[in-house]
């Protein structure tokens, strides 16, 4: 494959994308799936990668030199993952769950493992990985031995690459609710039905930082999911903690996590929509000490930014309202299309209308199971910033 001219640039700075519109020609005859070297119009060589002409991004380099694409340069690939986690924080005693690949953070582009107690789950987003999907699953179960793997191949970008959405056991079998621990904390994760691959890994570190910070205080949180903000932080001494969920089995299953963990006393869950919610307690007046916005993503599409900016800002404002003073505001962005540097004029302009003095005291972003390429902007998607609100 050569490149136009001109198209190199951002290949040889360590992106690992080739977009369609910047390719001049195939040489051969390659098929969609298979490895191709790509080259610079100059002729010079910049990496290997799985092709796939049917995609707006038609090749995602895996390698920056010239070689086989087989089993042993994934075996090599999965074993330096597997390393970095090795020597992370928390040790494996602390948390039975954690990201063990992260597509372009760890030059798998395409590739998602996550660990869940003795369950692997995996998703192969793109046609080059999901080809190679049968040999993935036998080294992952040679290299990790789980009890099985569970595939969630549902997210709509499979579309992109011409794949259909499946899900399902590709290796051992068993039930797909499994319990996990997070410090202190235990949760029950449906790797089948759960949102993602069943659980919020990226927000393992920030939710542990704002348990410390949560001390003593009545907790909102909102976009609550099944629990997880609310029980780390009544956990570390929090009085209370009121969650906003609008999915009734995510609801039932926040009731179980907060059963289990012994603080069902001091969690209540209130099934409605966050931004319904949000209004109603605002209104109500200050009532919490820390409230917590872990939305999903608003912006999927930079033709969304506008939209999508509106919606931080109303949860913001409605968020300052409901504290008391001297509260924190914990507000998270998991949209690449919104800068942090967005998400905080976002924050300030809220904050403005609102009539509250604020100051960002920390910037915090996903964990760190979750590597950033330093090539690719697109690998450090989660912002989140702490902020003292007066």
């Amino acid at each position: 494959m050569v490149l136009r001219p001109g198209k190199d640039a951002r290949l040889r700075a360590g992106h690992l994308w080739v977009y369609r519109t910047e390719i001049a020609r195939l040489d051969g005859a390659p098929q969609d799936g298979e490895a191709v070297l790509v080259r610079a119009a100059s002729g010079r060589p910049l990496g290997m990668g799985l092709l796939n002409t049917r995609s707006v991004i038609a090749v995602r380099l895996l390698a920056a030199e010239e070689r086989e694409i087989d089993e042993r340069f994934f075996r090599d690939r999965l074993e330096s993952a597997l390393s970095l986690r090795a020597r992370l924080p928390p040790p494996a005693t602390a948390a039975s769950a954690r990201r063990l690949v992260y597509s372009e953070g760890d030059y798998l582009p395409g590739l998602i493992v996550d660990r869940y107690g003795d369950v692997l789950v995996i998703q192969t987003l793109t046609l080059g990985m999901d080809r190679r999907k049968e040999l993935l699953v036998r080294l992952l179960m040679e290299m990790v031995q789980p009890r099985g793997i569970y595939a969630r191949n549902d997210p709509a970008v499979r579309r992109l690459e011409g794949l259909p959405r499946e899900t399902g056991w590709l290796a051992g079998d068993g039930p797909a609710q499994v319990d996990i621990e997070e410090d202190e904390s235990r949760f029950a994760v449906d790797v089948a039905q759960g949102q993602k691959t069943g659980f919020f890994l990226d927000q393992r570190e920030n939710r542990t930082r704002v348990a410390d910070l949560a001390s003593g205080a009545r907790v909102l949180d909102c976009f609550a999911y099944t629990g997880a903000w609310s029980i780390r932080a009544v956990r570390r001494g929090a009085v209370s903690a009121t969650g906003l969920e609008i999915s009734e089995a995510a609801v039932a299953l926040a009731e179980q996590n907060a059963s289990q963990n012994a603080c069902g006393d001091r969690c209540r869950w209130l099934r409605e929509n966050a931004f319904d919610g949000l209004r109603r307690l605002a209104a109500a007046g200050p009532a919490f000490d820390v409230a917590i916005l872990d939305p999903p993503a608003f912006v999927k599409t930079r033709s969304a930014l506008a939209a999508g900016l509106a919606g931080y800002k109303e949860i913001n404002l409605r968020a300052l309202k409901v504290l008391g003073p001297n509260g924190w505001l914990v507000t998270c962005s998991c949209s690449y299309h919104v800068e942090e540097a967005e998400l905080t004029a976002v924050v300030h302009e809220a904050a403005r209308d609102a009539r509250r003095r604020i100051r960002i005291v920390e910037r915090r972003s996903q964990a760190g199971d979750h590597p950033v390429h330093p090539a690719m902007p697109e690998t450090r998607y989660l912002k989140c910033l702490i902020v003292a609100v007066e």
